[in-house]
């Protein structure tokens, strides 16, 4: 594995880490508006290491979603380059960037998007099939039964609970083996005991996977459980730090 090196500030030693799984430089996303243009992120700048769990924080608006839509390949940026495992995506066109995602990538939203006249077998069999694996759903099964639903493979998403729903979209996510898994406030839409089942599991599977975990979230709680907090106000990053309670204070 490529290893990059790098010098503490207090100290003479050298370190080292792994090559970035995620790099973003200079980065700005504009979206026209009747109001005219509007910056969405401003002079993003950001290295994420392979195995490395991320928190991106800040207030409402502040452009969370949007820094994981463009570094996930879901939004094209203005400007500026995006690299995720080895590939600069931010040079590739719509096909491409589908073609890209296909089991390098996994995402886990907030509303859970699963298809809902399919069962939960058939949701997290879908990227496999996408990508020609005979044993899709083979692996499927095996995947739900590793968040805890092997005996709800035959559902529909309307007959499981929230919680049920997002074990069905982690499992779907990681169902590829990617090396990135973006998580979109995987906990906010759900109660408070639930969410806490969810993360505990989120974590896991980062544990088990060693993907990179690039997480957004308003719960401070759950950022304090990842390596680093990227803290966002107003498009651009204005604190990036190890996630201590110190930091979070």
């Amino acid at each position: 594995m490529l290893m990059l090196q790098y010098r503490l500030a207090d100290s003479d030693h050298l370190m080292q880490r792994p090559a970035p799984a995620v790099i973003l430089k200079d980065v700005y996303l504009t979206l026209s508006s009747v109001a005219g243009p509007v910056n969405i992120l401003s002079d993003i700048s950001l290295e994420i290491s392979s195995g490395e769990a991320v928190a991106v924080l800040g207030p409402s608006g502040s452009g969370k979603s949007s820094l994981l839509m463009v570094a996930a390949g879901l939004e094209s940026v203005t400007s500026g380059e995006i690299v995720v495992a080895g590939r600069i995506i931010s040079e590739l066109g719509e096909d491409g960037l589908a073609r890209f995602r296909c089991g390098r990538i996994g995402i886990v939203f907030q509303s859970f998007h699963l298809i809902p006249t399919m069962t939960a077998l058939e949701n997290v069999a879908i990227p496999l099939e996408l990508a020609g694996q005979p044993d899709a759903f083979r692996r499927a099964r095996d995947e739900l039964a590793t968040v805890g639903l092997g005996n709800r493979t035959d559902h529909y998403p309307s007959q499981l609970s929230g919680g049920e729903q997002q074990r069905v979209a982690l499992a779907r996510a990681v169902v590829t083996r990617p090396s990135v898994l973006f998580a979109d406030e995987p906990t906010g839409n759900l109660d408070t005991h639930t969410g806490a089942e969810v993360a505990d599991l989120l974590f896991a599977i980062h544990q088990r996977s060693r993907a990179t975990l690039f997480l957004v979230t308003h719960e401070q709680e759950l950022a304090k459980r990842c390596d680093r907090i990227v803290r966002l106000q107003d498009g651009r990053i204005v604190s990036v730090g190890p996630a201590t309670v110190s930091g979070l204070s």
